[in-house]
């Protein structure tokens, strides 16, 4: 397919990465992408699609400084030295963050158990989660290298959002974060959620439920032992158990409570959630259904949304489910290895940056990025 040099950017080192546009750029196409990013972030979260304007006042909006670092902050090793991210007006990027618990202190923002980078392709009709692994040792904007979910923890996230475009280049473009007591809200608002899941994944959610004493909360789940897989319904606290599943050794002391898994495990058990949420408010959810959830989930979210972007929602926004769901894993395979600190922290070395950075952009914007792009 002949394309144009100014359709795509090459990204084969860091220093070389530049804004993607169209060069026919018209206000309705902006407003039709806004309005479809805007309709799948809300029905990711449950807030749905909005026609009541005063409704909007339960959000928690959250405005953040999104400057890039500049040459002289970006100075760690693996950081993009540049002011200018990859970015398509047909693909919006929104980083979703599950955070363990608020901070006690003005400046205490508490860990990031989950990021998770939405990319919607607008041009080729796709839906795209794409997990950073939170071990993978990153430059942090004005702190040096480290685990790349301590940056939520040193700076929320604004430095988080730095942290993700400094390393990789990708912009973003807006946020969506949720603690875990109001995942567990957020998914009994919604009425639970059906996933099939193994005989290992339900002994561990109900391990999980034992040794922290939730009974009073939530059951444990049956099991049928007589199926390699079965289908379960969780409520939020099963569902919170399931999404933060990477195994265990012994878990809260006791022998028999060992699982087999990884980081890896937990970030596809993650994606695998979203994809069912969203596949259930399409095939179940209706226009009625969603605005009635409104206001107990919006006070829920904290985000950068605002209210002028949301009254972009089109009626139709439920169409926009049928696009093709795809994922990935940051970084990519046979291009990392696990390390150690100076203080002994296991950590994921990426050995590869530019391969993965271009990994990372192709699986985003697909041909838009140049086909003869080598990573070097």
């Amino acid at each position: 397919m002949a394309r144009n040099n100014d359709d795509y950017v090459d990204i084969n080192s860091s220093s070389q990465v530049n804004k993607v546009f169209k060069k026919k750029n018209t206000k309705g196409r902006v407003l039709r992408t806004v309005s479809l990013v805007l309709s799948i972030i809300m029905l990711l979260f449950g807030t749905g699609m909005v026609y009541y304007y005063s409704v909007l006042d339960s959000l928690n909006f959250e405005d953040i400084d999104n400057d890039m670092p500049t040459d002289s902050e970006a100075d760690g090793t693996n950081a993009v030295k540049t002011d200018s991210l990859l970015a398509n007006e047909y693909v919006l990027n929104i980083l979703l963050f599950g955070q363990d618990a608020h901070g006690s202190g003005e400046n205490d923002y508490g860990r990031s158990d989950t990021i998770i980078l939405l990319s919607l392709d607008n041009l080729h009709k796709k839906i795209k989660l794409t997990s950073f692994q939170r071990d993978t040792y990153v430059y942090i904007p004005g702190y040096g290298d480290g685990k790349l979910n301590s940056a939520f923890s040193l700076g929320g996230v604004p430095l988080s959002i730095k942290m993700i475009e400094a390393n990789f280049g990708i912009q973003v473009d807006k946020y969506a974060c949720v603690d875990f007591n109001s995942f567990r809200k957020i998914i009994n608002v919604l009425g639970g959620v059906d996933m099939e899941l193994s005989i290992d994944e339900i002994e561990y959610i109900n391990a999980q439920i034992d040794v922290n004493n939730q009974e009073k909360y939530t059951d444990f789940l049956e099991i049928d032992y007589t199926q390699e897989t079965q289908v379960v319904h969780l409520d939020g606290y099963q569902a919170l158990w399931y999404a933060r599943n990477r195994g265990a050794e012994s878990l809260g002391g006791v022998a028999s409570y060992s699982f087999s898994g990884d980081d890896w495990d937990r970030t596809e058990r993650q994606r695998k959630l979203l994809e069912t949420i969203m596949l259930s408010l399409k095939e179940e959810a209706s226009l009625t259904d969603i605005v009635e959830i409104v206001n107990e989930i919006g006070p829920l979210v904290t985000t950068n949304l605002k209210k002028s972007d949301i009254t972009f929602l089109v009626s139709n926004c439920m169409t926009y489910l049928d696009y093709d769901m795809k994922e990935m894993s940051i970084p990519t395979e046979g291009n990392w290895s696990y390390g150690r600190t100076d203080d002994m922290q296991s950590v994921i070395v990426i050995n590869d940056w530019d391969q993965v950075r271009y990994d990372l952009a192709s699986f985003v914007y697909e041909e838009l990025v140049s086909s003869n792009t080598t990573a070097q």
